[in-house]
């Protein structure tokens, strides 16, 4: 999976924003809240992303995938390589995390969405 190919997964989804953050991350939001940091410098491409406990614990068994650094506690895991995953099981991660982080946000943000 490519930079190009992210981003128009990560932006299929209604009320997506795209930032730069830290100098050289896109990240992905909603309602300013991130849920995909691609980083544009790293080869090969490095991608962060929520999920679930469950899920968190399959994917940091597979190798080139490790917790996020600041963010693990929180079930986000760090893609070292995206050739790892499937195009189907980015369809899949990348979504789940759109709506792990669309659901923790306020009923009225939602409903503004």
């Amino acid at each position: 999976m490519n930079i190009e190919a992210l981003q128009i997964l990560c932006t299929s989804f209604p009320a997506v924003t795209e930032d730069i953050k830290w100098g050289n991350d896109l990240c992905f939001l909603i309602a300013n809240k991130m849920f995909c940091v691609i980083g544009l410098d790293s080869t090969p491409l490095t991608v962060s992303f929520k999920t679930t406990e469950e899920d968190f614990d399959q994917l940091i068994a597979r190798q080139h995938i490790k917790p996020a650094p600041y963010m693990a506690r929180y079930k986000w895991v760090l893609v070292e390589d995206s050739s790892v995953l499937t195009p189907k099981e980015w369809e899949h991660y990348i979504a789940q995390s759109y709506q792990l982080i669309k659901g923790k946000l306020p009923a009225k943000v939602q409903a503004s969405l």
